[in-house]
């Protein structure tokens, strides 16, 4: 990854002359890199930013789509419920931002997807100073891990129900559905909540719809259910999906 992105910003310095840095993320950072009053971020910093684009911005939101995907296929009422109130909201027009807040069904959906496979799994945290938590003493510089998949099958926070998928315990908002108000850490909470959530949702709710207009969809027979944790949590084996399209040439 670190020499992949190296080049291509290489290639962005070669080609400056000609078209400029670029006006994508990248082309902003390394514009900021050359300018005259010194440079503001290395090349090594850049390569962290991208890295952390990447993996938090791009392959997490595509982690939660593909298991909304598998939810949905194995929950062919739920599917169904959704693509009515698409249906309802949106017609075949591309949704935009007030279709998309109509949507409470594909909310709930996708908060319980978030939920039950969440892209990221575990959230570390490190001690700024000592500090005690409840009945338990944490010195400075202790590594707290917090196991969010664990959490968020715990049946005392969840009900008897925590293995099973149901969207309708967000119908009342996220801090009504369990026994603690902040109970779903899919994006961790307080100050060092995920920046990108609501962007996130917002793809994710758009790409959902988009199919919902266009297609039926289930499982291939040759799917294998083999959740596993690489950076993100992954199907070890994909997500074989069979699609029907709903309308001559789709």
């Amino acid at each position: 990854m670190r020499s992949k992105l190296v080049s291509i910003i290489q290639a962005r310095l070669d080609s400056k002359e000609r078209c400029g840095y670029g006006n994508d993320l990248l082309g902003l950072m390394l514009e900021a890199c050359h300018k005259p009053e010194g440079q503001i971020l290395s090349r090594d910093a850049i390569v962290d930013e991208c890295k952390t684009f990447f993996f938090a911005g791009q392959e997490t939101t595509a982690q939660f789509v593909t298991w909304t995907m598998f939810l949905l296929s194995t929950n062919q009422n739920w599917q169904e419920k959704l693509r009515e109130e698409v249906q309802r909201e949106c017609g075949m027009q591309t949704p935009d931002a007030d279709m998309l807040s109509k949507l409470k069904l594909v909310t709930m959906v996708l908060l319980e997807t978030l939920r039950l496979y969440g892209p990221i799994d575990v959230l570390r945290r490190k001690a700024g100073k000592d500090m005690t938590l409840g009945k338990i003493n944490i010195p400075k510089d202790t590594e707290i891990v917090m196991p969010i998949t664990l959490t968020h099958r715990n049946k005392e926070i969840w009900g008897p129900d925590a293995d099973e998928f149901n969207p309708l315990r967000f119908e009342h908002g996220v801090t009504k559905a369990a026994t603690h108000p902040t109970a779903l850490l899919a994006f961790a909470v307080g100050p060092r909540a995920c920046i990108g959530q609501n962007f996130a949702m917002l793809e994710a709710k758009t790409v959902i719809t988009m199919i919902l207009q266009r297609f039926s969809f289930s499982l291939s027979s040759e799917y294998k259910h083999a959740p596993r944790r690489s950076i993100t949590v992954q199907p070890q084996y994909g997500l074989p999906i069979v699609l029907k399209p709903l309308r001559a040439g789709t």
